[in-house]
């Protein structure tokens, strides 16, 4: 086998057996014995499926398109294509393929990229593997995994780093009523804002000239809307959604 080559993976044998559903799964890194290791750790779960390789991001486009997995393990530092360009390829390409961030650097500008670029999960290789594969069955449930020290400080990194944005030209009144479907009232909005600004609750009565006890109200609907359980993923929604400056 070439070294450039991709390497596909068939099941284990008994993988996705007891009833429980598989999660198939793509591992980007371009160190082959730490790929090899970590896929045959990632074997002994019932429920999850390796079924492919890639050691760049070129080959990891090519690998999503031809196996469409759930979950894709990205290596951010990779010749070629890059952790960081991949995830931009994949964001552009409308991609539904949840991405995990799997990376040995402590580099807060690149997760708060990472996550802005849509990746749903950040895992440092140091991590306990229990961890990782509890992180890879929460991400394909729909939630987002960030332990809660790297979510405080992409947060924090994220809102550092933010540039004032110029005004929005006036929107015609249609894109106006297409806002006015979302879950959210603009007062909600502007919650979200301050809670992903690291706002509390008390701060944010007083900025906002309303009780606390309305806020707390407000966060309680909010919750509910956006099915999300704290304010660390409340945060994340605010990223995610571009609604971190009360947009």
């Amino acid at each position: 086998m070439s070294d450039n080559s991709t390497v596909f993976n068939a099941p284990a044998p008994g993988a996705g057996t007891g009833g429980k559903p598989h999660i198939r799964i793509v591992v980007a890194d371009d160190h082959p014995i730490f790929r090899d290791g970590l896929c045959r750790l990632l074997a002994l779960e019932e429920d999850f499926e390796v079924v492919a390789q890639a050691e760049d991001g070129r080959q990891v486009l090519d690998v999503l398109q031809q196996f469409d997995p759930d979950i894709l393990l990205l290596d951010l530092k990779m010749p070629g294509l890059d952790g960081l360009a991949t995830l931009q390829r994949l964001q552009a390409a409308k991609n539904q393929t949840r991405v995990i961030v799997l990376t040995a650097a402590d580099d807060k500008n690149e997760f708060v990229q990472a996550m802005k670029l849509g990746a749903s999960g950040i895992v440092l290789k140091q991590t306990a593997t229990d961890l990782l594969i509890k992180s890879i069955r929460k991400v394909h449930a729909g939630e987002i995994w960030l332990d809660s020290h790297t979510t405080q400080v992409v947060i924090r990194q994220f809102v550092a780093n933010e540039e004032p944005q110029p005004p929005a030209p006036p929107q015609p009144a249609p894109q106006m009523r297409d806002r006015d479907r979302s879950p959210l009232s603009q007062r909600e909005r502007e919650i979200v804002a301050l809670v992903a600004q690291g706002f509390k609750n008390k701060e944010m009565a007083e900025k906002m000239f309303i009780s606390e006890q309305t806020v707390k109200n407000h966060l309680h609907n909010i919750f509910d809307k956006l099915g999300v359980s704290d304010r660390l993923e409340l945060a994340l929604y605010a990223i995610h959604n571009n609604l971190h400056a009360g947009k």
